[in-house]
């Protein structure tokens, strides 16, 4: 039964909301600002709730099923963190209220600054990026003005090797250097040869996802950032897969110059839906005075124990400036102060070493099922090819197509794009054992499926709102309008 859009239980005279008496001088609009022709919908209140609840049923979200997105880190948000960030001294806190009156919010963010460079081995850190992309521009623009700050214009190129973000190499052209892509070894770890052939004097630096995409650590990586250091380059991580990492290695004492952290992955913070994201940097002492600003720092020490520091926000020395009005998106900042503070040491250590159990689990239990390109001992995800031998007609689509059946989101699909009919698969740490086998019963019965009755992966989903769609049309066809929408389903 397809339910009736909110514009077709529209009925004139209806209304959803009672306002109340008027109590102060009435004044008619500017004619501009009114826009007759917009056939808003007349519905009681009641129609308005059961509209949008109805929608928000059709969705899938990390509170209704597993959720596998490899490279994304789709794990769950423990509700003290929206409550925390919900507290009124927090959530209506104005961003322009003075120093004075925003000592709290400042403490924490000095606080959270201080634990990110902890658990990174960092010496400084900014929090105004606001996503995992813009954290990456804030670092490899803080790399080309340590080099013209030291008047070295010759360096141009930025190592990237192909089991990289995509992002990182948009990164680097926005920033105005030019992408030199390294080859991967049999083992999925950076060619070392053609690193050291590629690192000259016109090299900036290098781009590096640890552990890569292909959810592997460099097993050589301390050659490879000696490597880059020895030509006059700074090492840049990608720190998007810092749930594989943190309370075990400090990527600042491996010697990476600087790196950003995707607080809506690592840390728990809201991912999904466009943002909010938040992409905190942490540099090394050569880079520190090239923070984007401004950051919270202490003004007055506090005298005695009974008392607390004055906080307030500066600019570093010489800042590369602001990306984002205010400070960031602080409602994921206290969300991430939340998470840290609950799991302290030993628990992030623990948060570590279960995301990388729960993905070498599913691994080892899909290794005689699925081809694995590189059998090793992965991190946080790892990456199998979604085709059998003998099924030509079915591909890694159809196979995530099909886990939609089982109610089970989708894994990455086509990336990394160094692996054929690639479907990246990360687990998390949240996920129980339970829910792990059931994936992995659910694949090796997929995988039956394609070899008994391939025509049901490829005409899958069947039980979703909307059967399979045409992807392409859909990005490049947009409707944003209910109505046409239902009438483009009818039609169909």
């Amino acid at each position: 039964m397809t339910l009736p859009t909110i514009y077709e239980i529209s009925e004139p005279g209806r209304r959803g909301v009672l306002l109340p008496d008027c109590d102060v001088p009435e004044s008619d609009l500017p004619a501009d600002l009114l826009r007759h022709e917009l056939e808003l919908p007349e519905v009681s209140e009641l129609q308005v709730i059961r509209h949008f609840t109805n929608l928000s049923q059709k969705n899938y979200s990390i509170d209704t099923g597993f959720y596998p997105l490899g490279s994304c880190t789709m794990k769950y948000n423990p509700r003290i963190n929206e409550d925390m960030a919900r507290l009124p001294g927090f959530a209506q806190l104005h961003p322009l209220t003075d120093v004075d009156g925003s000592q709290g919010a400042l403490a924490l963010m000095y606080q959270l600054q201080q634990w990110l460079g902890e658990i990174s081995g960092f010496d400084g850190v900014s929090l105004v990026p606001a996503a995992g992309a813009q954290g990456e521009f804030a670092g490899i623009l803080m790399i080309r003005n340590y080099h013209l700050d030291r008047g070295d214009t010759k360096r141009t190129k930025i190592l990237v090797p192909n089991s990289a973000h995509g992002t990182n190499p948009a990164t680097v052209t926005m920033a105005g250097y030019e992408v030199v892509e390294l080859p991967s070894d049999d083992h999925g770890d950076v060619d070392l040869e053609a690193l050291k052939a590629a690192c000259d004097d016109t090299v900036a630096g290098m781009m590096i996802t640890v552990p890569s995409t292909l959810g592997l650590f460099e097993s050589h990586i301390l050659d490879v950032i000696e490597a880059v250091h020895d030509c006059g380059g700074l090492m840049y991580m990608d720190g998007a897969n810092m749930n594989a990492l943190m309370g075990v290695v400090k990527p600042g004492e491996l010697g990476f110059d600087v790196m950003h952290y995707n607080l809506h992955k690592t840390f728990s913070t809201p991912h999904g839906g466009g943002g909010p994201g938040s992409g905190a940097v942490g540099v090394n002492d050569k880079l520190k005075p090239f923070l984007p600003g401004p950051i919270a720092v202490i003004l007055e020490e506090a005298t005695d124990d009974e008392e607390a520091p004055l906080y307030g926000l500066q600019m570093p020395e010489k800042s590369i400036g602001r990306l984002k009005a205010f400070h960031g998106n602080f409602g994921m900042h206290s969300r991430a102060y939340t998470y840290i503070r609950i799991h302290g040491d030993s628990g992030i250590k623990d948060i570590t070493r279960y995301a990388v159990l729960n993905a070498n689990y599913i691994r080892a239990g899909l290794k005689d099922t699925y081809h694995i390109p590189y059998p090793r001992i992965c991190a946080h995800e790892f990456v199998l090819e979604g085709h059998f031998d003998g099924v030509d007609d079915v591909h890694a689509l159809d196979i995530s197509k099909r886990l939609m059946d089982y109610n089970i989101h989708p894994p990455t699909n086509y990336f990394p794009l160094i692996v054929h009919e690639a479907l990246l698969i990360e687990p998390t740490e949240t996920e129980t054992k339970a829910t792990l086998d059931f994936f992995i019963d659910t694949m090796k019965k997929i995988a039956q499926e394609a070899k008994d009755d391939p025509e049901l992966l490829k005409s899958a989903p069947h039980i979703t709102p909307v059967s399979r769609l045409d992807e392409v049309r859909a990005a490049k066809q947009l409707v944003l309008c209910c109505a046409p929408v239902m009438q483009s389903l009818a039609d169909d």
